[in-house]
């Protein structure tokens, strides 16, 4: 009997798993391991999101919501773009998703037909290649350069034939933003090419000088993703939302009801309780901002000089190339010799990833220092 196999289906790996294992076989011999590899707070979900949830599970049969989500918490997700923006937004165009996975989904669905072309910086995060590709999309990869933060320019976009373009900022590997005026210029390409626009901003609230601009400041035609994972620090509640066109909020609710139904009730009330928690997250910020110079000094010493200034969120893009080897050759000697876990860059590039490491500062700031020691003494040994 034949196995139907789908093309839709036959997506990269993800190599940062592979180091994860490792890093966790080498645990469990008794090793100790920085983990610099995973984009993913050390911190749990703020006390005011876990008590909520603790106030209502003997109270409440946590079963389905409304698909958009629970109206109290659209209202406080509108309230936070009040409170960061100055925008005035309807929370009726705010979209609850499991994730912000999910809402790239949705938003993928809702936007593009099968075969539709969809720009994406290189190098980028890996899940929107793979995303596109499982829906039958086209990943149309706009390669980027250091000196313009890994993001793309206005030129590579105008009259560049794309059904989509999706921009991150801060952007993931990097951790680089786009300032008003590089938004506008982006936001006009796409609209007068034609180019539906969809704005990544997961990592809002995390920055480290001039706060992180939302494509809903310049225009109401993006679709605009964030999530409750990396700022509220809260990966494994899988809660995120989108903010879509007043006139795109019928056809995503239909799509919700039928692939979702609704993001989790539970990751919902915890939310709510999230977005009170502002000394807590404030706390939490100021030390992603220590571990951040701590990396950037730690760095230099270690003689990698070569990475686009990050303003946000917790990542830093670092060029290894004189090193000597691949990125992922030196990324296994690194842990096998000191106990670091990096990234190697093939999971944003596949072309030029074997010269590039990321490294996240999501970690205790002990774990940061002693983990930049001991890629300094790897970089000092290889001379």
């Amino acid at each position: 009997m034949q196995t139907l196999v789908s093309r839709r289906g036959d997506v990269d790996p993800f190599i940062v798993m592979s180091i994860l294992k490792m890093a966790e076989d080498l645990e469990a011999e008794g090793r100790s391991i920085i983990h610099m590899e995973i984009g993913q707070p050390a911190t749990p979900a703020p006390a005011s999101a876990r008590a909520r949830v603790r106030d209502m599970l003997d109270s409440d049969a946590l079963g389905y919501t409304v698909s958009l989500g629970l109206p109290e918490l659209r209202e406080r997700i509108a309230g936070l773009y009040r409170d960061w923006y100055g925008i005035d937004l309807d929370p009726g165009r705010v979209v609850v998703t499991p994730g912000s996975s999910g809402g790239f989904i949705l938003a993928f669905t809702a936007l593009f037909d099968l075969g539709a072309k969809v720009g994406i910086a290189n190098p980028g995060y890996p899940a929107y290649r793979q995303i596109l590709k499982s829906q039958g999309l086209e990943p149309v990869l706009i390669d980027t350069e250091l000196q313009d933060g890994y993001q793309p320019r206005a030129d590579q976009i105008a009259g560049a034939g794309l059904d989509g373009v999706l921009v991150a900022s801060p952007s993931n590997p990097a951790g680089t933003m786009l300032d008003r005026p590089r938004m506008e210029s982006l936001m006009a390409a796409a609209r007068d090419s034609g180019t539906a626009f969809i704005s990544d901003e997961i990592y809002h609230g995390l920055h480290y000088g001039a706060r992180g601009v939302s494509a809903l400041e310049i225009g109401d035609e993006a679709f605009v993703i964030n999530s409750f994972s990396k700022y509220f620090s809260m990966t494994g509640w899988r809660i995120g939302w989108m903010v879509v066109p007043p006139d795109r909020v019928a056809a995503v609710e239909k799509l919700v009801q039928h692939m979702f139904i609704c993001a989790p009730h539970v990751s919902q009330i915890a939310a709510i309780g999230a977005l009170g928690a502002t000394e807590e997250l404030a706390a939490n910020h100021a030390t992603y901002a220590g571990n951040r110079r701590t990396m950037i000094a730690g760095l230099e010493a270690a003689g990698i000089t070569r990475y686009a200034p990050p303003d946000g969120g917790f990542y830093i893009y670092a060029d290894i190339s004189h090193l000597g080897a691949d990125s992922l050759d030196l990324a296994e000697a690194l842990m096998r010799e000191e106990g670091v876990a990096v990234t190697p860059g093939y999971d944003f590039d596949a072309t030029r990833g074997g010269r590039s490491w990321r490294l996240s500062y999501a970690g205790a700031p002990d774990d940061i220092a002693e983990g930049m020691r001991r890629i300094a003494r790897f970089c000092a040994a290889r001379g």
